[in-house]
């Protein structure tokens, strides 16, 4: 069998075992890439879903803190006489009227009542419901005393003991409700005044009709897929199942859910491979649950997985014959006069030649081969320049290394201050973030003036400040002259990042960092000091000396010690519960 054969025969068995492999891995995996980001798809429609639950629900709850200090339902309660029906009447007018204006722009409140044992006020629909206070809803909002209940869904009928409606087909047959004891106070003259001892508290009631949530779940969740919303006690709220909502629905998958809060797992439900998308509502506390068989999301995509997978396996052999037959060939050649001409030159003959008579890639790596030995005179006289020019490489990739730590940091915090305030000081923050990102995205990455580095720092912690709500405040206390001097660009983020995210990681206000700048001798000094919870002996060990530990940190001190020997530096002093202090020394007057 000649060489060629064994070539050949060797490299069609290479490239057909793991083709073979490479082709069921691709087919598992792109099978399960799909299976995941459907079910990436679906929870981020059940998060959605829950916060716009929580937005609608919300608002009630917002609204109904309102009613506590409105003046005119406390003047109207306060001066009322249960016994007058004339009276009644003509408050249920006014109270209906004050209701419709912190309601009537919510769309999805089915009706907003007062409760009193002697009178139902703002009914702005005709709903038959008898005493409501002898229903397990007002009984729930006494026993709340002033906390707002939220009441799954439950059956009118039943619920108000309204028999002669159960065979009836009304549109509000199952409602869920969120009520509230309302003790009404106002501020008269700086006193907080409140209702007389004597005067009945009503209990306020904002019902939903529960296709409330139906009509959300059932336009946004994918096709074949089932939904369900359960209160803390199992207690069906809505569901795709009609027949189920108002009764209770526990299986033991549902407790390990529940005490995740929200989250999405793949689990066996009826034989069946399911994929269980969950949220929890922050107002209500009810968990929103999406079942969607795994079939379902990806029946469609798997005969063209199938497929792709095929023709691309195919393809590859066809391409491996290819080679195999018509380029193999013409490989032994050139490897056996380059191998002759590499052992001459491995003996030490820097004058050997290897014959160029061909224009493809071996043509091309035997020039390559000749141009290298006549240039290994020539290297052997730059390695000595390149080794010198190695440091100032390694000084630019250290510099280069800050920027795009930093800005990531940056974009990060930005990201959470807008959704947590709501762009109130995003308009800031842009301005701040546009100076920040000018700064940092110079190409001259060499010295600044301390004065552009304070400007940059004040700009980072005002930021700062308002991601983390004014938990800190900055001082600065630095000797005139040392403002036109020149330093390495961002020297003190790294320590005040640490100060703030570290530092004060278990202060809710009162932090303090303090930066100093001072000459003494023939060496600057500047000095960054936190009052946080310190650094032991250990963490400040792990940060100077440990290779994984604060990146930043680690870029500073090597930029300090290739700018200005190993003479300068930084030094950290610190103890738990006793803040921390950074002290970097520099010398004068020094290009950087």
């Amino acid at each position: 069998m000649t060489f060629r054969t064994r070539l050949v025969l060797s490299y069609l068995t290479l490239i057909a075992l793991p083709l073979l492999v490479l082709s069921t891995l691709f087919y598992r995996t792109s099978l399960n890439v799909v299976t995941e980001q459907a079910q990436k798809n679906v929870y981020a429609v059940v998060k959605k879903n829950n916060d716009v639950i929580d937005t609608k629900l919300g608002m009630a709850d917002q609204n109904s803190r309102s009613l506590f200090v409105d003046k005119d339902l406390y003047e109207i309660f306060n001066a009322l006489h249960p016994s007058r029906e004339e009276e009644l009447v003509a408050a249920d007018r006014q109270i209906s009227a004050i209701l419709s204006k912190y309601f009537s722009q919510n769309e999805d409140v089915y009706a907003v009542q007062l409760w009193t044992s002697y009178y139902s006020f703002g009914l702005s629909l005709s709903l038959p419901q008898g005493d409501p206070t002898q229903s397990r809803i007002y009984k729930e909002a006494l026993r709340a005393g002033g906390k707002m209940v939220w009441y799954p869904t439950y059956d009118f009928t039943r619920m108000f003991n309204q028999p002669w409606l159960k065979d009836g087909s009304i549109d509000f047959r199952y409602l869920f409700s969120a009520t509230r004891l309302l003790n009404f106070s106002h501020l008269e003259d700086s006193t907080l005044v409140k209702l007389k001892p004597g005067v009945e508290r009503p209990v306020l009631t904002i019902s939903y009709k529960s296709t409330v949530m139906d009509e959300l779940f059932e336009q946004s969740i994918p096709a074949g897929s089932s939904y369900m919303v359960l209160d803390p006690n199992d207690v069906v709220v809505a569901s795709s199942d009609g027949s189920q909502v108002t009764k209770k629905y526990a299986p033991a998958w549902i407790e390990a859910f529940r005490a995740k809060g929200s989250g999405t797992e793949r689990i066996m439900l009826n034989g069946k491979h399911q994929i269980v998308c969950f949220a929890r509502s922050e107002v209500t506390g009810w968990l929103s649950i999406v079942v969607t068989p795994q079939s379902a999301l990806v029946s469609s995509l798997v005969p063209v997985i199938r497929t792709s997978t095929i023709v691309g396996a195919l393809a590859l052999t066809a391409v491996a014959l290819f080679f195999a037959y018509f380029i193999l060939g013409r490989i032994t050649g050139p490897i056996k006069r380059l191998m002759s001409a590499m052992r001459s030159v491995g003996e030490g003959d820097f004058q050997t030649r290897v014959e160029v008579k061909r224009n493809d890639e071996f043509g091309l790596l035997s020039q390559r081969f000749n141009r290298m030995n006549d240039r290994i005179a020539m290297l052997v006289k730059e390695n000595y320049e390149i080794k010198l020019k190695e440091k100032e490489a390694e000084i630019q990739a250290l510099n280069m290394q800050m920027n795009p730590h930093f800005l990531y940091n940056t974009l990060n915090i930005m990201n959470w201050t807008a959704i947590e305030h709501g762009q109130k000081e995003l308009s800031k923050m842009l301005v701040c973030l546009s100076n920040m990102l000018h700064y940092t995205s110079r190409k001259d990455w060499g010295a600044v003036r301390l004065a552009e580095e304070l400007e940059w720092m004040r700009n980072y912690f005002y930021i700062m400040s308002v991601r983390f709500e004014g938990k800190f405040d900055v001082t600065y206390d630095i000797e005139p002259a040392l403002y036109e001097e020149e330093l390495p660009r961002l020297l003190f983020q790294p320590f005040a990042e640490n100060a703030i995210l570290h530092g004060f990681g278990g202060l809710e206000a009162g932090g303090r960092i303090g930066i100093r700048g001072w000459t003494e001798g023939g060496s600057r000094y500047f000095e960054i000091r936190d009052n946080g919870r310190g650094i032991s002996k250990a963490g400040i060990d792990a940060i100077l000396y440990e290779e994984s530990a604060s990146v930043g940190i680690k870029n500073t001190i090597s930029r300090i010690k290739m700018a200005y020997g190993d003479d300068y530096g930084i030094r950290i002093e610190s103890a738990p519960g006793e803040g921390t202090r950074v002290r970097i020394q520099l010398p004068r007057n020094t290009q950087y």
